[in-house]
Order: C-alpha cells, then sequence, then structure tokens
C-alpha cells in the first residue's frame, strides 16, 4: 500500500537546494508568457480590437489581470492598432496655445469616450435597401422578444420620417424623437456604434451575397 505525504514549499525547497524566491519567478515569467500568446491570439483573431478589449476579453475567460499589464505586454508585443486615414476635416487654421489674458476669455474642450455594460445591438437587418415599412417590421420583431420602447431616437432620413414608422410608433404609444439636421452627434450612441460597426466588421470582410452578408454580420453583432 502507497502513502503519500505533502510537504510544504518551504521543506521542498531546502530538499533539493532551489531558493524559494527564484522557483516562484520562475512560475510567474512561465505565467506571463501564456498571458502573450493568449494577447497575440485574440489581438490576431480580433484585428481592430484595442489593448482594453483585450483585456475584457480575457477577464471574460477567467484571467483576472490589471489592464496595466495588458497594455504593457500589448504594446511590447507590437500590437497597437493601426489608426485609419481620416478624411480631411475643416480647413480651421491652428494656433498655438496661449495664457488667457482674462477670465472666460477661452474654454477649452475635449471628448473622453468609454462603454456602458448595459448598452446592447438589438438587431441589425440586412437588405438591398431599407424603407420605413422594413423599419416598422424590424422594431416589431425586436420587441417582440424585448417589449416596447418608451421613445425610438431617429435622424430625419426619409425612412424614419414617412407614413410607416409614424403609423407604428402612433400603434404602439411610441414617441419618435427626430434629431436636428447637421447635429449627429444629438444620436452620438448610434454613431458611436456605427464606427465600430464599420471598423471592426464591415471594413474586414467581402460579402459575396445578401446571406453571407447577415451570417458574418449577426456572428459579429452577438459577440
Amino acid at each position: 500500500m502507497l502513502s503519500q505525504t505533502a510537504i510544504s514549499e518551504r521543506r521542498a525547497c531546502s530538499l533539493v537546494g532551489l531558493n524559494r524566491a527564484t522557483m516562484r519567478y520562475q512560475n510567474q515569467s512561465r505565467q506571463e508568457t501564456d498571458l502573450v500568446q493568449r494577447i497575440k491570439a485574440i489581438a490576431f483573431e480580433r484585428r481592430r480590437f484595442v489593448y482594453r478589449r483585450v483585456h475584457q476579453l480575457l477577464r471574460r475567460e477567467g484571467l483576472h489581470v490589471n489592464h496595466k499589464k495588458v497594455y504593457r505586454l500589448y504594446r511590447e508585443a507590437g500590437l497597437a492598432v493601426r489608426k485609419r486615414k481620416r478624411r480631411k476635416g475643416l480647413m480651421v487654421e491652428r494656433q498655438p496655445l496661449l495664457l488667457p489674458d482674462r477670465p472666460n476669455h477661452t474654454w477649452s474642450m475635449d471628448f473622453v469616450m468609454d462603454a456602458l455594460a448595459s448598452k446592447e445591438c438589438l438587431d441589425i437587418p440586412i437588405a438591398h435597401g431599407i424603407s420605413g415599412e422594413l423599419v416598422a417590421r424590424t422594431l416589431d420583431t425586436t420587441a417582440a422578444f424585448r417589449g416596447y420602447p418608451v421613445a425610438v431616437r431617429t435622424d430625419e432620413g426619409s425612412e424614419f420620417t414617412g407614413k410607416a414608422l409614424d403609423q407604428w410608433a402612433y400603434q404602439h404609444g411610441v414617441e419618435l424623437k427626430l434629431i436636428q439636421s447637421g447635429k449627429p452627434m444629438q444620436n452620438g450612441y448610434i454613431k458611436s456604434f456605427n464606427g465600430k460597426f464599420q471598423d471592426e466588421c464591415l471594413n474586414e470582410h467581402w460579402f459575396s451575397d445578401l446571406a453571407h452578408a447577415r451570417e458574418l454580420i449577426n456572428q459579429w453583432r452577438i459577440d
């Protein structure tokens, strides 16, 4: 009959003449190597994901690692996402930074973006053309499992300002909120989403037909 006796880490290291700190360092080094390989695998699969989104996927997999460490390993591996070239903006003269000489002379502003865990894409209809009737049918399909919203915010596109959507909203007690013309940031949530959709999905695939597009786009939406 065999018996097994557990011994402490200190005792085991003493018996083989190994420093405990050395053993732990090797274990950590091996773990970091495995982490780098997983980060590379995710970045290769999700080419447009920056390090914060890679960190989120690692956490979903049960890897509790600090986002600063993920950033360091991500940068060291040369995985930074290259920014796509932007179209030229307005021809506004660039001016140097000057210290205002009196209160209320110059205000400074910028945008910082983050994501809410509660944001969700409910559906992405794909068709050669989308009419107001198709918009209404899509909303009914979504409402069948999510319920009807209090309000729907849209721009002033013809699909959203025609009789079909207006009648749908009246029948279901939904308020239609139209943003002002030339003010896209009044519907900033969907504009931000569309930017990611274009960058991470549409620009990454070449669709052979509508069925192919529906399959790949729905996979992206669910993910």
